[in-house]
């Protein structure tokens, strides 16, 4: 049924044995929810979570990854949208040392939309992946994929791929993936891959995009021109790029408490910036 309050999931007392997990999350048809996982301790965590969207439902489901250090988590997620069906699904990553969440939307029903965004910071010990996957079945449906992630220290990792496919009777499919990456020291390493494979010739529009850079000088310039100290700067700079991706989470308390998480760590580079 309809769920006005989110119903929000904490989990933290899995401990550093190795555990695995399948959670099945049913959405009625005409339905709507939402719904929060925060992740956080110790772990070692091999999971599905399969999303079952009914006619007409919506669901708004936020998973942040606040792990302790050493904390390994392998997570496939996994939608299949009835006609109608809109699933907005948000992965935010700041903690653990291996974190993987490989999220795929099946668009079967007509009219589905699928909207998967992420924001992920990795610092040195960290390995953070996400390896989207939409599947474009029914006619008139849409996508729209945009992750975006930071990284700082050296041997920091991020792994970024985005796979599309539009199958031959998705006539009419509109889809936009991107990836962006904002690298903040030397040292690390940000893979991004998009893909797009298109069996129909008739769609309203399918792109891409991806790109790894360091910072804009000109937002650093324009912040000192205001008096503001280069650290502060590079850390508001950081804070602006990956809060276009946490605004999306449609709980004003989590997003104020995830922006303070975000300065946290912003504040540990500091050193070495």
């Amino acid at each position: 049924g309809d769920s006005e309050a989110p119903i929000v999931i904490t989990r933290n007392g899995l401990g550093e044995s190795a555990r695995a997990a399948h959670t099945v999350v049913s959405v009625a048809p005409g339905a709507h929810a939402t719904i929060v996982v925060r992740s956080q301790g110790a772990a070692l965590l091999g999971e599905t979570v399969e999303f079952d969207l009914g006619q007409d439902s919506s669901l708004h489901a936020v998973f942040l990854g606040e792990w302790n250090p050493g904390a390994i988590q392998y997570a496939t997620h996994s939608a299949s949208l009835g006609q109608g069906a809109v699933l907005t699904h948000i992965a935010v990553d700041l903690g653990g040392d291996i974190v993987v969440v490989n999220p795929n939307a099946h668009l079967i029903g007509q009219r589905s939309e699928a909207h998967l965004f992420g924001a992920y910071f990795a610092d040195a010990t960290q390995h953070h992946e996400h390896r989207v996957y939409v599947n474009h079945v029914g006619a008139q449906t849409v996508s729209r994929v945009n992750y975006k992630g930071a990284l700082h220290g050296r041997g920091a990792r991020t792994v970024w791929v985005g796979d599309v496919l539009i199958g031959p009777d998705a006539v009419g499919t509109d889809s936009y993936e991107q990836n962006r990456n904002l690298v903040l020291s030397e040292g690390t390493r940000a893979d991004s891959i998009p893909n797009l494979e298109i069996k129909t010739g008739d769609i309203q529009g399918a792109g891409h995009a991806s790109a790894t850079g360091r910072f804009d000088d000109e937002q650093l310039f324009y912040l000192q021109s205001r008096g503001i100290e280069e650290l502060e700067a590079r850390r508001l700079v950081v804070l602006g790029f990956l809060l276009e991706v946490l605004q999306k989470i449609e709980v004003p308390d989590l997003v104020t408490e995830l922006t303070d998480a975000m300065q946290v760590k912003l504040t540990k580079t500091e050193d070495t910036v």
